[in-house]
């Protein structure tokens, strides 16, 4: 195995530190031909199919991509926005907002967006990195609940990564935050903002995405995860058992996943009456093609259809003031001991906060 080249060293350069936010990534365009590669890359991770891979090599080439492909670019061209994919959007404001929280907390840190499938690659991130100088790197992981089947996707192709590099950076790597109270408390925020413009649902559902059965009977933590955050949040939120449901989306395949699952849950609810149901999405920290199209739409068309009377949809945290607040808390946590920057005081703090939420109030103001 060989080393990649290195950048021309030069002694007395001032090493940097960097986050780099990791999502799990999106097509580069709502067309077949895009969506089937960035299936085909994200299809073929034995983190996320832990099938025997001469056998899934023949079902996904043959049978997945050939057919999903189209009806999966359908389905990205109805959530689409003139401004691309709305995972790597809001994505990217995240960064941005995150780096000048940061800069006004007086830390010097440079955020950058990376992608495990698509673009921008996170390997191509990580060579840009160390190409800038950056000999710290701090890896954030969009996931808030840890799998193997994502956060582990993640530190894999680090890890691999830097196999192949000579004069590799002092790492960090977040492996969770799902009980963190700073990402309770933004999600706390949005179920509060959207109830007090329509009013409470008789039943708030709490969907988070599946993973298959097997991963939990073999040690994987992201079941139990999911459910601490959402007794947290609906602790948070004064809510009694009877008035919440946790349920999980997206199951792909015949294999028997972590249940119960969302769209026949909220058939049922429909079936029996229920009035009215919010579904959110705590799992997700940016909207995105599981949130949009499967639920704002799908989901949300299985419950009326079913006799449910009305649904609503509260978005993910996107750039919500308290979800960027909480990230740069994380970040300041992680990097400890590293040199950022100096200290603010508490009051400095809610000032910095308190800037970087009017500059994204007028950045609101002008889309609109």
């Amino acid at each position: 195995m060989g080393f990649n080249p290195e950048p021309s060293h030069r002694h007395g350069n001032v090493s940097r530190t960097a986050v780099v936010l990791a999502n799990l990534g999106t097509p580069d365009a709502p067309t077949p031909a895009a969506v089937k590669v960035y299936l085909k890359q994200f299809l073929s991770d034995p983190r996320v199919v832990e099938i025997p891979r001469l056998i899934w090599w023949i079902i996904l080439n043959g049978i997945i991509l050939p057919f999903r492909s189209r009806q999966s670019a359908e389905k990205y061209a109805s959530i689409w926005t003139e401004h691309g994919s709305p995972l790597k959007v809001h994505t990217e404001r995240q960064a941005a907002l995150l780096q000048s929280l940061l800069s006004a907390r007086g830390r010097d840190v440079h955020v950058a967006v990376a992608m495990r499938y698509g673009n921008p690659a996170l390997p191509d991130v990580l060579e840009r990195l160390k190409a800038e100088g950056c000999d710290r790197i701090l890896v954030l992981p969009a996931y808030p609940q840890y799998s193997g089947t994502t956060t582990a996707s993640i530190f894999d192709t680090v890890f691999s990564h830097y196999t192949r590099v000579r004069n590799a950076p002092e790492l960090r790597l977040i492996k969770h935050y799902h009980d963190e109270s700073g990402y309770i408390q933004a999600l706390a925020a949005t179920v509060r903002a959207h109830w007090e413009q329509y009013g409470r649902p008789d039943k708030l559902v709490m969907s988070f995405h599946g993973v298959p059965k097997r991963t939990l009977l073999l040690g994987d933590p992201y079941h139990c995860e999911c459910y601490k955050t959402a007794r947290l949040l609906s602790e948070a939120l004064g809510l009694s058992k009877e008035e919440y449901l946790v349920t999980f989306q997206s199951r792909f395949g015949k294999a028997e996943w972590l249940q119960p699952y969302t769209a026949p849950t909220l058939q049922a609810l429909g079936q029996q009456g229920l009035a009215r149901v919010d579904v959110m999405c705590p799992g997700f920290v940016s909207d995105c093609l599981e949130t949009l199209e499967e639920i704002a739409m799908e989901a949300k068309e299985d419950f009326l259809h079913a006799g449910g009377k009305e649904f609503h949809y509260i978005p993910c945290l996107n750039e919500l003031p308290q979800w960027i607040e909480a990230m740069a808390d994380l970040v300041e946590k992680h990097t400890g001991g590293w040199p950022t920057g100096g200290e603010l005081n508490g009051r400095q703090h809610r000032q910095a906060d308190a800037l970087v939420g009017r500059q994204r109030a007028l950045e609101l103001g002008a889309a609109d």
